[in-house]
């Protein structure tokens, strides 16, 4: 089942680089606050170490994101 999750995240993070390369940032901020609210409610559900930590690593990536977003804004 997480891995089903973490499936549709690592999807929904293709969609929001897809969305910056076309100059779609309105589409990839939305699509980026609705990840991190996914991940914050895996985050809540779980104490698993190996599950926070695959949280942590897509949460480096959207704040990536979310830096490379507000430069090109």
């Amino acid at each position: 089942m997480m891995e089903d999750k973490f499936s549709e995240i690592k999807k929904d993070i293709q969609l929001i680089i897809d969305n910056m390369a076309i100059k779609n940032f309105s589409e990839a901020s939305i699509k980026l606050i609705e990840v991190s609210d996914d991940l914050d409610d895996i985050m809540d559900a779980t104490d698993d170490e190996i599950v926070l930590r695959e949280i942590s690593k897509y949460q480096v990536l959207l704040n990536h994101l979310q830096i490379k977003m507000s430069t090109k804004e």
